[in-house]
C-alpha cells in the first residue's frame, strides 16, 4: 500500500471522529459532560469501548510480534491475561462499589477522605506522572511505525508527525471529553476487533488454510505453548509469576487509575458499572487470545514466504513484523484493515488518557468538582488550557524518548513508570485494611518516593539477593508491600469520628 493511500485513510478516519465530536459536544460541552458524561453512559457502550482503551497500539503490534520472539515467549502472555481477568473481577466487586458509594469524580477522592490532603495529592500526582509517561511511550512506539511506513515518504520530520497526531486527538476531545470518547471509542474498538478477525481470515487465505486447518496448524506449531511451569526461580514466564502479576498490575493500573475507572463511573449506577466490567472482561480475554493467534499465523506466513523479522539499526524488531507483512505482502484490503485497527488501538488509548489527565488535574488540584468552584467564570476555558498543556507535555515526553533513541533505556523508563503504581496499591491497601489507623499525612510523599527506588534496587539485585530469582510483573506486589510497610511506620491511631463510613 502506497504512503499516499495510508495518509488519505488516516485523514478520512479522523474526519469521522471530529464530526462525531462536534455532534456530541455541541449539545453539551460543560464540565459534567467532560468529566462524567453526565452519569448517563450506556453500560454496553462503555464495556465495548473500554476494549479500545485497554488494547493500545503497542498491544496491537507487540503481542503478535512476541509470539515468535527468540526468547521463546509463544502464548505465555495469555497467562498474564488470565491474571488480568481475575483482577477485573476484583475491581468490580471491591473498588467500584467503594467509588460509587462516595460518588467520586476522581477516584483519588477516596484517599482524601480516608488518609488526608497530602496523601490525596500524592496519589493524584502518581497517576499524572505514570499515565503521562506510559501513554507517551505507547504513542511513541506506534508513531515510529507511521513514520517508517508513511511520513518518511513525504519528508515530514518525526516531531511534526507527533504534533499532528496529538493535535488530531485534541481536536475531537477538548470539548466533549468523556461524553465524546464513550462514542468514539466504541467506533474505534469496532475497527480493532474487526481488524483482528479480518487479518486472521486474509492470512489463512494466503496460506490456503481453512479456519479449522489454521487452528490445527497453530496448535501443532512451535508458537502455541500457553502455560509455563518450568524453573520458577529464573524464568520470567512461570505461570505463578504471570498470574499474580496480571492480577495486581490490573488492580493497580486499572482499578487505581483514573483513566479506565472514569468510564466506569459514567454509568448510571453500580449495577450497570459491574455489568459493564464483567462483559468487558469476557471480551478482553477472547480478543487477546485472537491477537496471539494472529502472531502465530504471521510467523507461519513469514516462514513459508522466506521473510525475516524487520530490523532497526541492525537490531531485529518483532513488533514491526505485523506492519511489514500487512503493508508490503498482503493485498490492499487487509492493509487498510490493519491500518484502521492500528490507528484505532493507538488513539483510543491516547484520547482516553488525555481526558483522564485533564480530569484528574482539574478535579484533584483545581477543585472543579466542588460546588463553590463549579460556577466560577471561565472554568471551562481553564479546562481547555489544562487539556492543551497535557497534550504539549505528552509531545515533549515523546520527543525526549526519540532523542534517547536507545531501546534498553526507553524500556527502563517505561518500566520505572509502571513501578509508580506500586505506591497507589500500598495506599489503597492501607486505607481499606487498616481501618483503625490513619497516617502522618505530611510523610506520605516521602514513602511514595522511596518505595519505587527500593523496589528497583531489589529488582536489579534479585539474582544476588534471592538465589538467582528473576522478577517479572509480580514485582508490583513487592512495590505495593514495601509501600504498605513504610506507611505502617508513619501510621497513627485514628480518631473514631474520622473513620469514613464507606472505607
Amino acid at each position: 500500500m502506497q504512503p499516499i493511500t495510508i495518509l488519505s485513510i488516516i485523514i478520512v478516519y479522523f474526519g469521522v471522529l471530529i464530526a462525531i465530536s462536534r455532534l456530541v459536544s455541541n449539545k453539551d460541552s460543560g464540565n459534567d459532560a467532560f468529566f462524567k458524561a453526565n452519569k448517563n453512559s450506556k453500560w454496553y457502550l462503555v464495556a465495548f469501548g473500554m476494549i479500545g482503551t485497554a488494547l493500545s497500539g503497542v498491544t496491537f503490534i507487540s503481542v503478535p510480534g512476541e509470539v515468535g520472539s527468540p526468547n521463546g515467549e509463544q502464548f505465555k502472555y495469555f497467562q498474564f491475561v488470565l491474571g488480568n481477568a481475575i483482577g477485573f473481577i476484583l475491581i468490580a466487586k471491591v473498588l467500584l462499589p467503594l467509588y460509587y458509594r462516595l460518588n467520586l469524580t476522581s477516584i483519588y477522592g477516596y484517599i482524601e477522605k480516608r488518609l488526608g490532603q497530602y496523601s490525596y495529592k500524592t496519589a493524584a500526582m502518581i497517576f499524572l506522572i505514570s499515565r503521562t509517561i506510559g501513554s507517551a511511550f505507547r504513542l511513541y512506539l506506534v508513531v515510529i511505525v507511521l513514520q517508517r511506513y508513511v511520513f518518511d515518504a513525504f519528508g515530514i520530520p518525526f516531531w511534526a508527525t507527533v504534533l499532528i497526531s496529538l493535535l488530531l486527538i485534541f481536536a475531537y476531545t477538548y470539548k466533549g471529553g468523556l461524553k465524546t470518547i464513550i462514542i468514539t471509542d466504541t467506533l474505534q474498538t469496532f475497527f480493532i476487533v474487526s481488524s483482528v478477525f479480518f487479518t486472521i481470515y486474509f492470512i489463512c487465505d494466503s496460506l490456503e488454510l481453512s479456519l479449522p486447518q489454521a487452528f490445527e496448524t497453530v496448535k501443532q506449531s512451535n508458537y502455541s505453548k500457553i502455560f509455563f511451569f518450568e524453573d520458577f526461580i529464573t524464568s520470567r514466564y512461570h505461570f505463578i509469576k504471570q498470574i499474580l502479576g496480571g492480577i495486581f498490575v490490573t488492580i493497580a493500573m486499572v482499578g487505581l487509575d483514573q483513566d479506565l475507572m472514569q468510564k466506569n463511573l459514567s454509568c448510571k449506577n453500580i449495577g450497570e458499572a459491574q455489568k459493564n466490567m464483567f462483559t468487558f472482561t469476557g471480551i478482553f480475554v477472547v480478543i487477546n487470545l485472537f491477537f496471539l493467534g494472529v502472531g502465530a499465523l504471521l510467523y507461519i506466513y513469514a516462514n513459508k514466504n522466506g521473510l525475516s523479522v524487520p530490523t532497526v539499526n541492525g537490531t531485529p524488531r518483532t513488533d514491526l513484523l505485523f506492519p511489514e507483512i500487512a503493508f508490503h505482502h498482503l493485498s490492499l484490503v487487509p492493509s487498510v484493515i490493519f491500518l484502521l485497527g492500528l490507528t484505532a488501538a493507538t488513539f483510543a488509548t491516547t484520547d482516553s488518557a488525555l481526558t483522564a489527565l485533564t480530569t484528574s488535574f482539574c478535579v484533584d488540584f483545581l477543585g472543579m468538582d466542588k460546588t463553590e468552584n463549579a460556577n466560577k467564570p471561565n472554568v471551562v476555558r481553564t479546562r481547555h488550557w489544562v487539556h492543551i498543556s497535557f497534550s504539549f507535555l505528552m509531545f515533549l515526553v515523546i520527543i525526549v524518548f526519540n532523542a534517547i533513541n536507545d531501546a534498553s533505556v526507553v524500556s527502563m523508563i517505561f518500566r520505572i513508570a509502571s513501578y509508580t503504581y506500586g505506591p497507589l496499591l500500598g495506599l489503597y491497601a492501607f486505607g481499606l485494611i487498616m481501618k483503625k489507623l490513619t497516617l502522618r499525612d505530611k510523610l506520605t510523599p516521602l514513602v511514595c518516593i522511596a518505595s519505587p527506588f527500593i523496589t528497583l534496587l531489589l529488582s536489579m539485585n534479585s539474582k544476588l539477593l534471592f538465589g538467582n530469582y528473576v522478577f517479572d510483573n509480580e514485582l508490583i506486589i513487592i512495590n505495593g508491600l514495601i509501600t504498605f510497610i513504610l506507611l505502617l511506620c508513619i501510621s497513627k491511631k485514628a480518631e473514631p469520628n474520622n473513620f469514613p463510613a464507606t472505607a
